[in-house]
């Protein structure tokens, strides 16, 4: 786009040409009024309050343009005079419960109200009776709704779940004299506002995600947290800056905190807040917070055990729930005491990322999930989007929704979710182990068979063979037929019969025998019928292209060959790439620590089982705060290094403190912070000095980018040969995990309190007669263990998975490192 120059008010302001003069405006710091726009979605219409005057026009300025020069003037008299309006019939029949109502003190038709001086009403009409409705984890009360329609568009452009829609309010109707007498454009939003609710799509229930996005956007109190309903007042919170702590999205986030009652002046998290306009959050980060080690106190005795097992240990194991100071701490540590780390996940992740260097030359990949948003072609290989990284999968679904964009989705899961997003998005349920022949075939698809080294152009040559097919076409066909008509002499007046020759074109079905280009890797991905010509018509006019890699690719057991071909598509194609690390801090435990494969004799296990245990969660031999009691940083997908705060106090010794004890000398954890590694690509920044937050403008100032570092480049671009017998073609078993889980910490929450099993399809439920709640029996070469069914409505075909949220059960001892397993299940 081009920058151009418009005014506003008198005032010269830059923006992009094509840029709606709503985002304009805000990025400029110019407020015009609006209720059911959304940035990053599109515009609805619905409040029609944003009405400004353009070059002379009335426009709606969520909708309208920017155009070099224009000039646009926000206020006028017939403006005031509609916006007065509008808000007059927001007004008609809203309950005067503010006192109490959860949206009071930050509700956006209180200030609209007060913003354009509502102080009488001039419209009336019968109310009608509309009952709350309880969803779940969402409550919805339609006497409060406004129809801004907000939450359908966020669900639809955004989520991708297209839970929501309007539905008849069964009101009387609007007096026609209105039509008439009050303003245009505010006598149409009543008209829509009296005839129509919000009504979950699947009827009575909302079948969806649960990510809880609708209440995020909702500018009044009709949806709101089940949860939070009736707890506290918005002006009593103290919000605190912070970064989701389960996947690695690395959402900003605010915890909403004051004290838990009269009589217990502790601090207690009441819900979580987003900036919904530049970010969204998952069910797992909205509801999932309070996840903290409640009631710790410092015990010595612990404390001395703890220090005695450090110095017996020759291993130190952890998962990726921890801070980059933490990390830095433990790889202090190994350096001075020769420790072993262990972190699977993040072992084969940092293996994956040096692999892919080899080739690149580069520490990360390029892509990031604000590319996947920009562009409208999105390819996903080796994750399942929706329970891996919730916000990878937003960022695809709003490609497609917001830039007319098309996608490939490559899993052997069949995922109803993906295949709702859109019509323009094709599932290729390749079985396990062709993750490999999916990044074959995008090499073969879009790579420059010009630059690409010769050995991989013909070994990709090798896929393809001429085959002779009959196909049927249709042609046109003249033909010349003798008609007679009768025609009248005009001498004579007598009717006469004469013969004429017409020559006329028909249509006519022929068959005929083409050579035709067979793509064997199409048969390993399980490209369905008619894929050459889907994609065609996919790829059409496409200009920006993402790929998306996660980690089936990183456990593979040719991950390194799959992580070289990531990188040469990355060379050889118009893709960016963008990598989805496992945990929330996955990516900064891999470029700060030494991580080892091998555990020596005695461990010592932080949030993971050891031969002594340092646990978040209040199951260990000593406490250890959880990421919602700490400050520090966590690195996300974005290769963005972000702030998070300590919402709650904690009373017990942290890492740090035995840090120091076995002769590391920080006096505080975050004085770690600039002391990250500048080799992988951290700065020299104190923690203090990260910002956390959002400009108008829709700019993340959020931390910093890591720097990406040049790597040693190998002229050895040669990739290994696809196993070609199709994968895994048994019964198998995918490790992990439902919505809305990622680890033990999510289900230590109290409204995501859950425990395992195996998750299973409805016709897997069916074909085996099992029924939800039986136990079966689930073994793999590794091992065997007991867990009971239950369905997930999410998922359809007849691959199950086990969960890693639910520490009892395990499931991660039944698998080789691959996500996927040859199993068999038997009812108990």
């Amino acid at each position: 786009m081009n920058e151009i120059t418009i005014t506003i008010d008198g005032r010269s302001v830059q923006t992009q040409e094509g840029e709606y003069i709503l985002n304009a405006a805000r990025a400029n710091g110019i407020f015009i009024p609006a209720i059911c726009y959304l940035t990053r979605c599109s515009p609805t219409l619905a409040c029609r309050i944003c009405l400004v005057e353009a070059d002379g026009k009335q426009v709606y300025a969520c909708n309208a343009k920017a155009k070099s020069g224009m000039d646009i003037t926000t206020t006028t008299p017939n403006i005031e005079a509609e916006r007065r309006a509008i808000m007059e019939v927001y007004d008609v029949n809203h309950p005067l419960e503010c006192g109490v109502c959860d949206q009071s003190g930050e509700c956006e038709l209180q200030n609209y109200t007060l913003e354009v001086g509502v102080d009488s009403q001039t419209y009336s009409i019968k109310d009608t009776h509309k009952p709350a409705q309880d969803w779940g984890l969402i409550h919805y009360d339609p006497a409060l709704c406004i129809m801004c329609e907000r939450c359908i568009t966020v669900c639809k452009d955004m989520i991708g779940d297209g839970a929501l829609k309007t539905t008849a309010r069964g009101s009387d109707a609007i007096e026609a004299e209105f039509k008439e007498t009050m303003p245009k454009d505010a006598y149409a939003m009543w008209n829509k506002l009296n005839k129509s609710l919000i009504a979950p799509n699947a009827g009575d229930t909302l079948d969806c995600t649960n990510c809880g996005e609708c209440t995020a956007v909702c500018p009044v109190g009709a949806l709101v947290s089940s949860d939070y309903q009736y707890t506290s007042n918005a002006w009593e919170h103290k919000q605190i800056p912070a970064t989701c702590a389960h996947c690695s999205a690395g959402c900003q986030l605010s915890y909403d905190i004051k004290h838990t009652s009269i009589e217990n002046p502790d601090n207690k998290i009441y819900r979580v807040k987003n900036e919904w306009n530049y970010v969204s959050l998952c069910g797992a980060g909205r509801y999932g917070y309070d996840f903290e080690n409640r009631d710790v106190t410092k015990t010595e005795s612990a404390f001395e055990a703890a220090i005695e097992a450090f110095k017996k240990a020759d291993t130190i194991a952890f998962t990726s729930t921890i801070t980059n100071e933490e990390a830095l701490i433990l790889q202090q540590l190994k350096e001075k005491y020769g420790y072993r780390l262990i972190n699977e996940e993040a072992r084969t992740f940092k293996a994956f990322l040096d692999a892919y260097s080899e080739v690149s030359g580069k520490s990360l990949y390029g892509g990031d999930l604000k590319k996947v948003h920009g562009a409208d072609f999105v390819v996903s290989i080796g994750s399942a989007l929706k329970t891996d990284n919730p916000n990878a999968r937003f960022a695809m679904n709003n490609a497609l929704s917001m830039n007319k964009g098309a996608g490939l989705y490559f899993h052997p899961m069949n995922d109803p979710v993906i295949a709702e997003m859109s019509k323009n998005i094709a599932q290729l349920n390749h079985a396990p182990m062709m993750e490999e022949a999916a990044l074959y075939l995008m090499l073969d698809l879009f790579g420059d068979k010009g630059a690409m080294p010769s050995d991989l152009v013909s070994y990709l040559a090798g896929f393809h063979s001429m085959k002779t097919v009959t196909v049927e076409e249709t042609v046109d066909e003249k033909v010349t037929e003798t008609v007679v008509k009768k025609v009248v002499n005009e001498e004579t007046g007598v009717e006469e019969e004469i013969t004429e020759e017409v020559t006329k074109t028909v249509k006519k079905k022929v068959s005929k025998e083409v050579e035709v280009d067979e793509n064997g890797l199409f048969s390993l991905v399980n490209a369905p019928k008619g894929f050459v010509d889907t994609l065609a018509k996919y790829l059409a006019k496409k200009e920006r292209f993402s790929l998306m890699v996660g980690p089936d690719l990183y456990t593979h057991p040719n991950a390194r060959n799959c992580a070289r071909l990531v990188a040469l598509i990355e060379k050889y194609t118009a893709f960016d790439v963008t990598m989805i690390p496992n945990l929330a801090n996955t990516l900064g435990v891999a470029l700060i620590c030494d991580l080892d494969k091998e555990a020596g004799s005695f461990t010592v296990g932080y949030n993971t089982k050891g031969d002594f245990t340092l646990s978040a969660l209040g199951n260990g031999d000593l406490d250890m705060p959880a990421l919602n009691q700490q400050e520090g940083t966590l690195t996300g997908i974005d290769k963005q290094v972000n702030p998070t705060n300590a919402a709650l106090s904690y009373g017990g010794y942290v890492l740090n403190d035995i840090a120091k004890s076995l002769g590391l000398n920080n006096t505080f954890t975050i004085d770690y912070t600039p002391q990250l590694p500048l080799a992988a690509g951290f700065k020299n920044v104190e923690f203090d000095s990260l910002p956390n937050h959002f400009t108008n403008a829709g700019e993340e100032v959020r931390g910093y980018q890591l720097t990406v570092q040049a790597t040693a480049i190998s002229a050895d671009e040669s990739v290994s040969a696809v196993d070609t017998n199709g994968g895994i073609t048994d019964q198998v078993v995918y490790l992990a995990n439902p919505v809305l889980q990622f680890s033990p910490f999510t289900a230590a929450s109290h409204q995501l309190q859950a425990s395992g099993g195996i998750y299973v399809s409805k016709s897997l439920l069916a074909s085996n007669g099992w029924n939800e709640g039986d136990m079966v029996n689930v073994k793999t070469v590794r091992g065997e263990l007991s867990v009971k069914v239950i369905l997930d409505g999410k998922i359809d075909g007849e691959i199950a998975y086990l969960p890693t949220f639910d520490t009892a059960i395990n499931s991660e001892a039944l698998f080789d490192g691959y996500r996927f397993a040859c199993v068999s299940i038997q009812k108990v």
